[in-house]
């Protein structure tokens, strides 16, 4: 055979194995792994932790501290940093003080509420060095909603960063009478404490990794927030694999500006980091002002994005120093399809790697992107993956009016097929569920909502995510919807962020956010969007019927917006998520609008219209008395 023909042949072999692999994914599903090759790894890691007496992640930090990273930068605060060995040191400090001058008992729950700092660290590992646990409040909270929370977690103790000052002593005599005493902490406090004693062994012997560690709370968006058990061997674990995920390093730095009260801050930035031996760089709060000139002086490589994060920042003035900077990758989750292509382009990203996961909950998947194929997808499904965990991980079609999964004729949920949106399930085994999903603290309730039996054969056990998704025939998985976003009309089913992606590609509209709202006489609910104009743009000067042409020409009609409603700015809960509680119930009542919001100004597409129109009290009352059909 000819030099010719075997090179020919071997040439076309590579090209045969390109075109499979760019296929079936085959080098991204065995970068993946499977489920269970995972779970292998994880009980090898964990299992040799304990035996160690390690399960901590302030062992983690000590193993540092006492090792070659000793004098790596752990964290960079402001005009503060902190090498692994300084942070080391003062977590003996924090800890002595919990330890001696509060009496702080073994796997005693101690309520945290604070923003973003060095300070709000220290307590939460020197927390865990004695063995307590973190019960991290949303900073923000006020009232009902914050003395729920420091009761719900039977905190003796609520310790308070001084800045919310204003928010808690409004709640302290009602605290006070639960014997819940308030303590409040800021950098001077902190500095002050004198007492280096190293903390004593003793306190971390024992450990297992199925005990409390924490309490992350949901946002209470749906009613009172809950508290997401966290537990020890999970919390480490995880901060292993994402860290091995991220290929971590020493000398990695990672931004954040996401509050540390939150699980995408606390176990995607803090925890991984640690676990490398890199370096956080910890904003105090996110800021479109400030994210850009705290990441080129820190020098970070990569940041950590939720939610709307990054349309805050391409919605910011256009800057000569966008790209002038060191990040490498953008990580987190939530961009959605609108900015993805904006935000990589104009501060040079090279990868935006997506995520899905949920605190409360046992899936996640990546997709670290790095041009058109799998853009705006949060995962990659190939050929191997479904050989693999198929059979763990599925989607089914739901009632999206009552959030019941539909069942066949045999009483079985019936599997979604590709380009199909349904629910996201994955598999338990009654043996470890609830190590893997160990519910919420002091409500069995809700978290026994969250499981269901019986799925595909009598006896199975599956979580519902709670999360809409779909999988294309190329193996690329969408973020749809959150259940309850999506609203059914004219028999069809519309994803709100669907909607809201289209409306964010007109160039007037800097931020929407799409809801189903019930009018009089209709069946299902209709389509209303919040919407923000762009900078210097006024409600009067929208070209509404360029708008509603543009969203008609992408959009099935039955997704199009009935109702719009220009705001000056939307609601986001402190995670940057969209809140539409208080929109949904307003509906398109304009006495209920004008009393809680008297500038918004409201328009509707009339049945059969093609632009929008203002919509005022006698369009109201036409809907009302159903002489308007919709």
């Amino acid at each position: 055979m000819s030099f010719t023909t075997v090179a020919a042949t071997v040439i076309g072999g590579l090209a045969t194995a390109a075109y499979l692999d760019a296929k079936h994914l085959i080098r991204h599903d065995l970068t993946g792994g499977s489920l269970a090759g995972s779970t292998k790894k994880a009980v090898e890691f964990i299992t040799k932790r304990v035996s160690e007496g390690k399960l901590l992640i302030y062992h983690l930090i000590e193993e540092h501290a006492h090792g070659k990273n000793a004098n790596n930068l752990f964290l960079i605060f402001e005009d503060r940093t902190w090498t692994y060995k300084q942070f080391f040191e003062d977590l003996q400090r924090v800890g002595n003080w919990l330890l001696k001058d509060l009496e702080i008992q073994p796997r005693e729950i101690v309520a945290v509420d604070g923003g973003n700092s060095p300070e709000y660290l220290m307590l939460w590992f020197g927390l865990e060095a004695i063995n307590a646990c973190p019960g991290f409040i949303n900073y923000n909270l006020t009232a009902g909603p914050l003395t729920h929370s420091v009761k719900l977690c039977d905190a003796r103790y609520l310790i308070a960063d001084r800045a919310v000052q204003s928010l808690v002593q409004p709640c302290e005599a009602d605290l006070s009478a639960s014997n819940v005493k308030t303590i409040y902490y800021d950098d001077a406090f902190i500095a002050s404490l004198s007492d280096c004693t190293p903390l004593p062994k003793s306190r971390q012997k024992g450990i297992r990794p199925d005990e409390l560690c924490s309490l992350i709370y949901t946002s209470g968006t749906t009613g009172m927030p809950k508290g997401v058990i966290m537990l020890r061997g999970r919390e480490l674990n995880t901060a292993r694999g994402v860290s091995e995920y991220l290929h971590l390093k020493p000398y990695n730095r990672m931004y954040t500006a996401l509050p540390l009260y939150h699980g995408a801050g606390h176990s995607l930035c803090i925890t991984p980091s640690i676990f490398a031996g890199s370096t956080v760089v910890l904003s105090r709060r996110f800021s479109h002002k400030t994210f850009w000139p705290e990441v080129r002086q820190s020098n970070a490589d990569i940041i950590q994005y939720v939610g709307e994060l990054c349309r805050y920042l391409i919605n910011a003035p256009p800057s000569p120093l966008d790209k002038q900077h060191n990040v490498k990758m953008a990580w987190g989750n939530g961009m959605r399809p609108d900015v993805w292509e904006v935000f990589r382009s104009r501060f040079d990203i090279e990868t935006i790697n997506e995520l899905y996961a949920a605190t409360d909950g046992p899936g996640a998947s990546f997709n670290a992107n790095r041009g058109d194929f799998g853009r705006n997808a949060i995962g990659m499904r190939g050929l191997l993956w479904h050989r693999w965990n198929g059979a763990n991980e599925k989607r089914v079609r739901i009632d999206p009016d009552t959030e019941e999964i539909l069942r066949d004729t045999n009483g079985f949920a019936i599997e979604c097929q590709t380009g199909e949106a349904g629910e996201v399930l994955h598999r338990l085994d009654p043996a470890t569920a609830d190590s893997v999903f160990a519910g919420y603290y002091q409500n069995k309730g809700a978290g026994d909502k969250r499981k269901i039996r019986d799925v595909f054969e009598k006896g199975d056990l599956w979580f519902r995510s709670g999360d809409v998704m779909r999988e294309d025939a190329d193996g690329c998985v969408y973020f749809v919807d959150r259940l309850g976003d999506t609203f059914r009309w004219r028999s069809e089913n519309v994803s709100t962020n669907e909607v809201s992606d289209v409306l964010g590609r007109f160039e007037q509209i800097a931020e929407a956010n799409v809801y189903g709202v019930q009018v009089p006489h209709a069946d299902g609910r209709a389509g209303c969007a919040a919407i923000v104009p762009v900078q210097g743009l006024s409600a009067e000067a929208l070209d509404l019927k360029r708008l509603a042409q543009h969203a008609i020409s992408v959009l099935p009609r039955y997704a199009v917006p009935v109702f719009l409603r220009v705001v000056p700015q939307l609601e986001y809960t402190g995670t940057m998520k969209l809140q539409k509680g208080r929109l949904r119930s307003e509906s398109v009542d304009l006495d209920k609008i004008r009393h809680s919001s008297p500038h918004d100004r409201m328009f509707w597409l009339p049945p059969g219209a093609n632009t929008y129109v203002p919509y005022g009290f006698k369009e109201w009352e036409d809907l009302k008395a159903g002489r308007v059909k919709l």
